[in-house]
C-alpha cells in the first residue's frame, strides 16, 4: 500500500511456493519475513490496546510480538505503521457464500412461489470477506454444497484469495421448506444418513432450519457429536430451551426473531412467526424470569449465541446508513431490488422494528454478561443490503450500540468464534506461534468503531492482501458471480 512507508527491501520468497496468477493480483507484501513497527495492538483478548508495538511474521506465523526496541532482524522486510492499529483477522460466524440477489415478491413483499432463492456468489464472497479482514468464516448453512468445497479447496491451494472456510452442510430441514433450494428430511433414520453422507464429504458444522422437527433435529445432533461435529440452528418450530436440552451447540440470530416458544399458539413440531411471536419479544422484560431463565439455561449448557445485527436491522427505516462502497459492489440488478425494498420500508416502515432490534440487542448484552459465549456474524441475506466483510463490519459497530465496548465487540468477532470452532490455538489472538491472520486499519477501533471500515492491509498465513485490489476486482459482480 503507498500509505505504508517499506524501510528495507524484501529479499527473495526462499521456501514460500510462488503465487499464482490470481494471487499475484492482490498480494502486496509476500517475503518470508515482514516487521510491523511502530504499531497499535488490540490482541482480540479484551485487553487495552497496546502502543508503539512490533510484530514479526515469519514463514506464516507471528514469531514475536513487543514493545518497540524489539529486535528486527536484518533481512526483515519492514512496515512503518505509526497512525494504525493491527487486529487479529476477524473470525466470521454467519458468512454465507450466498447472496440475496434479487427479492421477487408480491405488493405486500411476499415472495412469489416457489419461495426465495439466492443465488452462489463464489468469486466475489471470498474476496469481499479478505478484503475487509475477514480471515475465518464459517458458512453457516449451504445451498450448493459442491460448489462451497471446491471454493474452499482453491482457496487452500492458494489458486484464488479468499479467507479460511469452516464449510457448514447443506440445511438440517423439514416440510414446508422456507427455501426451496434445501432438502426435506423425512424422518430421524434419513437425518442420521444425511449427516453422515456430508460430513464423509468433508463439512464440518451442520445447521438446522426453521422446520425441522424435535425428533429430526435430535438424531442429527446425536448424529454429528458421534464425529465430533457442531450443530447451530436457526429455528422455529423447534424452541431454543427444547433444542438446547437436544444438544444443539449453536443458535443463530439471537432469539427475538427465532425463538416461539414463549408465544401463545405455539405448538410442538410447528412453526409460528408473525405477531403472536413479535408481541411477546416486544413486551418481555429482558430481566424477567422467562428471558433469564432462558438465558441461564444456555449458560449452563455451554450453547453459543451468534449475533446477526445487520441482517435485522434492514427492516428498521431509515438504517443502515446508506453507503456507497457498497452500492458499488453490487451488480445493477441487485442494488435496483435492494433500493427497491429499502424504499418500501420507508414508505411502510413497522413500528416495531426499532424496538425489536433493540430488545434483540438488550439481550445478546444480557447473555453475554451472564457469561454466554457470544459470536457474530452478518448473515449476507434478508433484503440484499448486507454484503460480505462490509456486513462483518457493520455488526461490529452494531454490538457497540448494544453496549459492548469496542474492545469487548472486537473479541466477539475474533477471539470468541476461534473458541467455538476449537482453533484458538492458531487463530482469533495476536500471540508468538499463531497463525499470521490479522488486519491493519487506520485510526484506532479500540476508540471509535467506525475506524473498523479503513483497512489498508490484509494478512493471511503471511501474505498481505491490498484490499483496495480485492474490492475492485469485485466491483458490480456481487449478485452475479
Amino acid at each position: 500500500m503507498k500509505s505504508l512507508v517499506l524501510l528495507i527491501a524484501a529479499l527473495p520468497l526462499g521456501a514460500r511456493p510462488p503465487l499464482s496468477p490470481e494471487l499475484k493480483k492482490v498480494v502486496t507484501v509476500e517475503a518470508p519475513l515482514v516487521a510491523l513497527v511502530h504499531a497499535r495492538v488490540i490482541d482480540g483478548t479484551g485487553a487495552p490496546a497496546r502502543e508503539d508495538q512490533t510484530i514479526l511474521l515469519r514463514d506464516g506465523r507471528i514469531e514475536a510480538l513487543g514493545p518497540a526496541g524489539l529486535a528486527v532482524p536484518k533481512e526483515a522486510q519492514v512496515l512503518d505503521l505509526t497512525g494504525r492499529t493491527v487486529l487479529p483477522g476477524l473470525v466470521g460466524m454467519h458468512n454465507h457464500l450466498f447472496y440475496t440477489h434479487s427479492i421477487h415478491s408480491d405488493e405486500r413483499g411476499a415472495a412469489l412461489p416457489p419461495g426465495r432463492l439466492f443465488a452462489e456468489i463464489g468469486f466475489s464472497a471470498p474476496r469481499l470477506y479478505l478484503a475487509c479482514g475477514v480471515t475465518t468464516i464459517r458458512t453457516t448453512g449451504s445451498l450448493e454444497p459442491y460448489a462451497d468445497l471446491n471454493i474452499k479447496r482453491q482457496i487452500d491451494a492458494g489458486r484464488m484469495p479468499g479467507p479460511k472456510v469452516e464449510l457448514t452442510a447443506p440445511y438440517l430441514e423439514g416440510l414446508e421448506p422456507a427455501v426451496p433450494q434445501m432438502n426435506v428430511l423425512r424422518g430421524p433414520e434419513d437425518a442420521k444418513r444425511f449427516v453422515a453422507f456430508w460430513a464423509d464429504a468433508g463439512f464440518t458444522s451442520f445447521k438446522a432450519y426453521m422446520n425441522i422437527t424435535r425428533a429430526d433435529l435430535g438424531a442429527a445432533i446425536a448424529a454429528a457429536h458421534a464425529r465430533g461435529i457442531k450443530v447451530t440452528g436457526h429455528l422455529c418450530s423447534v424452541g431454543w430451551r427444547e433444542a438446547a436440552a437436544l444438544g444443539l451447540d449453536n443458535f443463530e440470530h439471537g432469539p427475538v426473531y427465532s425463538d416461539s416458544e414463549f408465544a401463545a399458539g405455539k405448538q410442538p413440531d410447528a412453526c409460528l412467526q408473525g405477531a403472536p411471536v413479535r408481541d411477546f419479544w416486544l413486551k418481555a422484560d429482558i430481566a424477567g424470569p422467562e428471558v433469564q431463565g432462558l438465558i441461564q439455561d444456555l449458560v449452563k449448557r455451554g450453547t453459543a449465541v451468534t449475533s446477526t445485527l445487520p441482517v435485522f436491522e434492514l427492516g428498521v427505516p431509515g438504517r443502515p446508513p446508506l453507503q456507497q462502497k457498497v452500492l458499488d459492489a453490487m451488480s445493477a440488478e441487485s442494488r435496483a431490488s435492494y433500493l427497491a425494498a429499502r424504499g418500501r420500508v420507508r414508505v411502510t416502515p413497522d413500528p416495531p422494528a426499532e424496538r425489536l432490534l433493540k430488545k434483540e440487542m438488550a439481550f445478546e448484552l444480557a447473555f453475554a454478561r451472564a457469561g454466554g459465549l457470544l459470536l457474530a456474524g452478518p448473515d449476507p441475506t434478508g433484503m440484499g443490503g448486507v454484503l460480505p466483510g462490509y456486513g462483518d463490519h457493520r455488526e461490529l459497530e452494531l454490538l457497540v450500540e448494544a453496549g459492548f465496548t469496542p474492545l469487548e465487540a472486537i473479541r466477539i468477532a475474533t477471539h470468541n468464534g476461534a473458541a467455538y470452532l476449537g482453533r484458538l490455538d492458531r487463530i482469533g489472538t495476536l500471540a508468538p506461534g499463531k497463525d499470521a491472520d490479522l488486519l491493519v486499519v487506520k485510526g484506532d477501533p479500540s476508540r471509535r468503531i467506525e475506524d473498523i471500515e479503513q483497512v489498508e492491509l490484509v494478512f493471511k498465513d503471511g501474505l498481505g492482501y491490498d484490499p483496495a485490489r480485492l474490492l475492485e476486482s469485485v466491483r458490480g459482480h456481487v449478485g452475479i458471480r
